[in-house]
């Protein structure tokens, strides 16, 4: 057992949370997998691995309260400049990932998604091919669409929209006055993606760091102080109640309740 897990799915305290109004899409910043391995004298790899098993306890927890949309931020296109023998461990991490988990996840009805450049020559070949068929093999589920930010950043993902509306008007497809937001959205990495309601990041740190950025504008963030692999099930309902607290007014004014 992990050092402070949270209950599995089945002991979940349920009691503060209300099914009638769960967020459309909750994102995860995984943070804190390295200072928790440091702390147990174990390789940052050890972290990572240990992350895993959280974040199908999340997943596992989404399915149970009924989350629709849930995204994670697994590798992003700033790590690239961690040490060689960290990039080469996620990279074999996430090959393996899929390896072991693809089949249980397509029997809980999960869709699997990636986000993010997959194009990357720096991405091994077999790695690539892997998430492809991921995608291919849960594409008909419906339960849960499970999308995994893989060598994302979301001031990339935003000017590769940006190039591709700007080869539309340069081939006359389109006038530039013409262009809206929905048009930008429709290019992004997963157009149907709703906009994340919640995000979440572990670890203390209160920024998002290039995650989602077009999509979290009027998002609800909850920062938390455990690090990733002490998070659970449980914290992701607490952070849902949390969510269900706060009054989303998207740039209106707060009604005046004066009598």
């Amino acid at each position: 057992m992990r050092d402070g897990s949270a209950a599995g799915p089945a002991a979940l305290d349920l009691s503060r949370l209300d099914r009638r109004r769960l967020p459309a899409h909750v994102g995860l910043i995984m943070d804190g997998n390295g200072r928790w391995a440091v702390a147990r004298n174990l390789p940052r790899t050890g972290g990572h691995a240990a992350g895993e098993t959280v974040l199908f306890e999340c997943v596992e927890g989404a399915l149970e309260i009924g989350l629709r949309w849930l995204s994670a931020y697994t590798f992003s296109t700033e790590n690239w400049t961690r040490h060689p023998e960290e990039v080469s461990f996620l990279m074999w991490f996430n090959e393996d990932i899929l390896l072991r988990r693809l089949d249980s996840l397509a029997d809980m009805g999960v869709r699997i998604c990636f986000a993010g450049d997959l194009a990357d020559p720096r991405i091994p070949d077999r790695n690539r091919e892997l998430m492809q068929d991921a995608e291919q093999r849960t594409t008909s589920n419906r339960r849960l669409s499970l999308v995994l930010a893989f060598n994302y950043g979301g001031r990339a993902e935003i000017a590769r929209a940006v190039r591709a509306l700007a080869i539309e008007v340069a081939e006359g497809e389109r006038e530039p006055g013409e262009i809206t937001e929905d048009d930008i959205a429709r290019r992004l990495y997963v157009p149907r993606m709703p906009d994340p309601d919640l995000i979440v990041r572990t670890s203390g740190e209160m920024r998002i760091s290039n995650f989602l950025l077009w999509g979290s504008a009027y998002s609800e963030l909850v920062f938390t102080e455990t690090l990733w692999p002490e998070f659970g099930a449980q914290h992701l309902v607490d952070a849902v109640v949390e969510y269900q607290r706060r009054r989303r007014r998207f740039g209106g004014a707060v009604p005046n309740r004066s009598t």
